[in-house]
């Protein structure tokens, strides 16, 4: 059973949600407002933190003029590492005749046999000049240090080194022409965020997050969203992007699964943009001493302002594009991962490897198993969730059946055998949890990898509510999703090591 905090805690939860709920379903508006809104006052919202001070940086972006709409970006620190190579792209060594040397051809003994130390890239060493008991010189002393550097600069730029100089490792450049960054009116305090700079990058996969609520609350920059972000991004080692979308009932559906989908084109326009800006950089004769946001200056819009956004165009690997939903987020993700079905190449170069359904916000006119057992759950009870249905779906559209509640509906979007793989987590106290097994159950019919991880003595929000029902399944929660996740993100699939 949950503990005596977790019992109490949800007690008022639900009070309060459905004290909330009914005084928004008296006072809705009569005409919607398309800019909606993506937070609520008594929201505790989060700071922004761009300078890795706890091991990830964010920044937030809002990426719709006409919309509400944002978005905001957790960049581990791993970033900042040397990019791992592609065994994929591992060009296969090829074996070399063996030479003898002088010494064996003359005294017939096998000193010739004994291989010599190699270096990657050509370095010149004493055993391949004319005279070996000759000391090098100056010139090929140096040659010899920078050979045995790696192509990421000096000890100077090493992650670990610049944290030592008071300073956080900036990208693969010049320190300290990232932090004297000025701001963009030409004058205020130096920007002290993490500003890449041109060179070679490493490149992390992007998860797409959305956020729960219930559709009439929570945010992106919620304290317990920024928390379970974080969380994700360091132990997944991925650039998470938690969106923002417009909720209800200002917005009502389909305004936030159409968010959902206006990200997931934002991030492809932005990885164009970003290879866009690459060749134009490169057609100028930038170097690699270039600054980074020099090289998107040459990409703005009709107001000047620059369009490329650095860190994910610096870190960003879209073609390992991973979705996770929580409670009604798992319904916009669901969906997303339709459309990119649907889409196909449209949206390259983003390809949705996988999906992260957390106990999934689904409904259905025929009562499940547990619908009718666990009915008045901890937390989301059915009575507040048919509330929040009420406020999310327009009046003349609600059903229990609606293709944004049911996904066994028939009819529904595209086969099911095309969607990507699918991890479905649910809760043993979730009144919600037949249906999203039952959604798995026809997913793996059809032979998609679609595991279901059940959490004994959990409640719905489990693990997004850490921080405030301190339960001890949400970190083996996301240390289980990270295992599975990195089996469709990592270049080596199965063979990734902690």
């Amino acid at each position: 059973m949950p503990s005596v905090t977790v019992k109490l805690y949800s007690v008022f939860f639900k009070l309060l949600l459905k004290h909330r709920l009914q005084n928004r379903i008296q006072s809705q508006p009569d005409d919607s407002d398309p800019f909606g809104v993506t937070s609520r006052p008594e929201e505790s919202v989060a700071a922004v933190n761009p300078s890795f001070a706890d091991g990830v940086a964010t920044k937030d972006i809002h990426i719709d003029p006409f919309t509400s709409l944002s978005v905001r970006i957790f960049l581990p620190e791993s970033a900042l590492s040397p990019p791992e190579p592609d065994p994929k792209s591992q060009p296969q060594p090829r074996p070399r005749a063996r030479i003898p040397s002088r010494a064996a051809d003359l005294n017939g003994n096998s000193q010739g046999n004994q291989p010599s130390r190699r270096h990657s890239y050509g370095t010149p060493t004493a055993a391949a000049r004319d005279d070996p008991g000759k000391p090098p010189s100056l010139e090929e002393s140096s040659q010899l240090s920078l050979g045995r550097r790696n192509s990421f600069g000096s000890s100077a730029t090493h992650p670990h080194n610049a944290k030592l100089n008071g300073n956080h490792f900036r990208g693969f450049g010049n320190d300290a022409e990232s932090l004297s960054l000025r701001s963009s009116d030409g004058g205020g305090l130096p920007y002290q965020g993490y500003s890449p700079l041109m060179g070679n990058a490493r490149k992390l996969p992007v998860m797409l997050q959305f956020h729960g609520g219930g559709w009439v609350s929570g945010s992106n920059d919620s304290v317990v969203n920024d928390v379970f972000c974080r969380r994700m991004a360091k132990l997944c080692d991925v650039i998470v992007v938690a969106v923002g979308y417009r909720l209800a009932p200002e917005n009502k559906y389909p305004a936030a699964f159409e968010d959902g989908m206006k990200v997931l084109n934002w991030l492809a326009k932005q990885a164009n943009l970003a290879e866009c800006s690459k060749s134009m950089g490169s057609s100028r004769g930038v170097t690699t001493e270039s600054k980074k946001s020099d090289l998107h200056r040459n990409i703005v819009d009709t107001f000047g302002a620059q369009m490329v956004e650095p860190w994910l165009a610096a870190h960003g690997d879209l073609s390992r594009c991973v979705l996770l939903g929580v409670s009604c987020g798992a319904n916009i993700a669901d969906y997303v991962a339709r459309k990119a079905v649907e889409a196909g190449r449209l949206l390259d170069p983003i390809k949705v490897v996988a999906q992260v359904l957390l106990y999934p916000f689904f409904m259905g006119s025929v009562p499940t198993h547990s619908e009718i057992k666990l009915a008045n759950s901890y937390f989301y009870d059915k009575d507040t969730c048919l509330l929040a249905w009420k406020l999310f779906l327009p009046e003349e559209e609600f059903s229990l059946d609606h293709p944004a509640a049911n996904p066994l509906i028939p009819g529904r979007g595209p086969p099911l055998k095309l969607m990507p793989p699918t991890l479905t987590v649910v809760a043993e106290h979730d009144w919600m949890r037949d249906r999203a097994i039952a959604y798995s159950e026809e997913l793996r019919k059809v032979n998609v990898d679609a595991p279901v991880y059940d959490y004994k003595d959990a409640v719905h929000e489990f693990a997004t509510l850490d921080m405030l029902i301190k339960a001890p399944q949400a970190q083996a929660c996301a240390e289980d999703i990270a295992i599975w996740v990195k089996k469709y993100i990592s270049f080596r699939g199965h063979e990734f090591s902690y």
